[in-house]
């Protein structure tokens, strides 16, 4: 059984999330977790290292397979090997897609608040884009109907974010066949980022937007990655789903020379991932979704002005810091008066200024330390 409660000393290892800041400050922002990699993808890296040539990677059609059998498994999703596509990361796989589907001037729908990538994505192409606030609910994180109707209506494309970050919104069945109609009325291409498609706690069971119709799947890119569940995203690879073979072909064009080939490492991770790591994300779910619930209740009991609604996937939480009064950027308060970093709530959208992404991804004690750092700060009020 793995010990998530181990603290991995992370500095100095090249890591991007413990290098941002100085020694002192706990690093709570960029979506990594501070857990070890699953014993069978290290033992496969390993496995693999023993051979001494690393030259260009290509995918090999056990991978494939493996994949293709996931989707059947978990979702019923019957794919065929030629409908992969893989991809150094799901952002530049949501790049491609909009380089290879859009013009110039077409207007692209993105759900906000959403992470920088997907909100900075339509500009890299010229594009005009369209944002639809998701709302917090007595019933979770709410799409306005009518507002995402006129809203699709006008767009060419919609790059879609499920689970969703920062908030941690599942959508259910109904919510995406909503989406999915929508589309198929208004001609409008989907990009669906599902890298965080395992990661769903209270029983939910995810569901990819192109399997909802026949109709979703001939217009649908969905994006996929271990990269997240299993902790390897400095591996760099993840893959495309594309079922509409023209749609497949444009978009593998669109590499253009700026999108390599896949790490060869990050091939054999997601292998032995698929095929191998299920007990390790069996408990790692339940681990995550212990600090998912700690988190939400001491967020009540110390901070009783935060709102959070409870996270239904992801290891992220979205924390409404406004009735603090810190203004527009609780993150640098935090920082400055409590040395722990969060995500900065502007960066998910201009509207978000009083809001911080916090990431619950790692062991109890830091989590708890990183929750002492900001009722210390607050203190200082």
């Amino acid at each position: 059984m793995t010990d998530f409660d181990a603290v991995i000393e992370r500095r100095d290892t090249g890591s991007s999330k413990w290098s941002r800041y100085p020694g002192d400050v706990l690093p709570m922002w960029v979506a990594d977790m501070d857990f070890a990699a699953a014993p069978e993808i290290v033992a496969a890296l390993q496995a693999r290292l023993a051979h001494p040539v690393l030259g260009y990677g290509v995918a090999r059609d056990e991978l494939r397979a493996v994949i293709v059998a996931d989707m059947a498994a978990k979702y019923d999703w019957v794919i065929t090997p030629d409908d992969i596509v893989f991809l150094p990361g799901v952002e530049p796989g949501f790049n491609m897609a909009l380089k290879a589907m859009t013009e110039p001037g077409d207007t692209v729908l993105v759900q906000t608040p959403i992470y920088r990538p997907i909100l900075n994505a339509p500009g890299h192409w010229g594009l005009i884009r369209r944002e639809a606030e998701l709302s917090p609910s007595a019933g979770g994180w709410a799409m306005d109907a009518s507002g995402f109707a006129a809203d699709m209506a006008a767009s060419r494309a919609f790059l879609f974010c499920n689970p969703h970050n920062p908030t941690g919104k599942v959508f259910s069945l109904a919510e995406l066949q909503t989406i999915a109609a929508l589309a198929e009325t208004h001609d409008t291409l989907i990009i669906s980022d599902e890298i965080h498609c395992d990661l769903l706690f209270d029983g939910r069971r995810h569901v990819p937007i192109a399997t909802v119709s026949a109709e979703a799947r001939n217009r649908t890119i969905t994006l996929m990655a271990a990269s997240k569940t299993y902790n390897v995203a400095g591996l760099k690879t993840a893959f495309a789903i594309i079922e509409n073979r023209a749609i497949r072909e444009k978009f593998a064009a669109s590499r253009l020379g700026m999108v390599d080939s896949v790490n060869i490492l990050g091939l054999e991770a997601s292998l032995a991932a698929f095929s191998k790591a299920g007990v390790w994300k069996t408990e790692l779910l339940a681990y995550l979704e212990a600090n998912r619930d700690f988190l939400i209740a001491e967020l009540a009991r110390r901070f009783p002005r935060i709102r959070c609604l409870a996270p239904e996937g992801t290891f992220l939480a979205w924390l409404d810091c406004r009735a603090l009064g810190l203004g527009d950027d609780p993150q640098a308060f935090f920082l400055e008066h409590g040395k722990v970093a969060f995500s900065a709530g502007h960066e998910f959208g201009a509207a978000y200024g009083g809001f911080i992404r916090l990431n619950f991804g790692c062991p109890r004690a830091l989590l708890e330390e990183g929750l002492a750092r900001m009722e210390k700060a607050l203190a200082t009020l």
